[in-house]
Parts: structure tokens; sequence; C-alpha cells
């Protein structure tokens, strides 16, 4: 195998993880977006860590898997997907319930597409 094949097997298992791992972190994010938009919970804050751990190892896998999953085509647009991340990490840092449920909702659907081309690539 070459460097060039063994890279894209890893990538390719990389992905296969981040499948069954971004289904959780979705159903989470849709949960945290009603703790945050006024039904908090004792451990809001704590579940709200866990989420953002969650997804800062995806958008590893996404940095590291670029190329095969936009090979062929563009699945991910690294710059609005950068662009979401950007803004729900401003969020976190003002603290305010309000606008991290607005940037979690606007992060929802970036990462149900990168649910979407991970599995059309590793198919």
């Amino acid at each position: 195998m070459s460097v060039m094949e063994d890279k894209r097997a890893e990538q390719k298992e990389a992905l296969e993880v981040l499948i069954d791992f971004n289904d959780r972190v979705l159903k989470n994010m849709n949960i945290i977006v009603k703790e945050l938009s006024g039904e908090r919970l004792e451990d809001t804050n704590q579940f709200l860590k866990g989420i953002v751990d969650a997804m800062n190892w995806e958008i590893e896998v996404v940095n590291g898997t670029m190329e095969l999953l936009n090979e062929g085509k563009e699945r991910i647009n690294k710059e609005e997907f950068n662009a979401a991340v950007t803004r729900f990490g401003d969020a976190i840092k003002a603290n305010e319930d309000a606008v991290m449920a607005e940037a979690v909702t606007a992060l929802i659907p970036m990462f149900e597409n990168l649910g979407a081309a991970a599995r059309e690539v590793t198919a």
C-alpha cells in the first residue's frame, strides 16, 4: 500500500467512527438547544461541555479528512463550516444561553451534512 492509500484508509476509518458518534452528537445538540432556550437543568453546563468536547473531536476529524470528504465534489464547504464553528465558539465565550442556542441551531445542519458526507465517502 502506498503512503497515499494508507492515508486514505486512515481517513476512511476516522470517518466511519465519526458516523456513529455524529448521530449521538446531533441528538444531544437538539436537546441542548431546548435546555439553552429556557429549559435549563442542573447539569446543563456539564452537558454543554460534553457536547463541545464531542464537537471539537469531530471538527478535528473533519480537518484531517477534508480531502476525502470533498473527493470528486464539494460536500463540506470549509468556509461555511468554520464560520459556524467560530460563531459557536464566540457564543460560548459570551456565555449567553439564547446566543448559544442560536449558534448550536446553526451548526445542526452542518453536522447533519457532515454525517451524510461521511456516509457517502465511506460507502
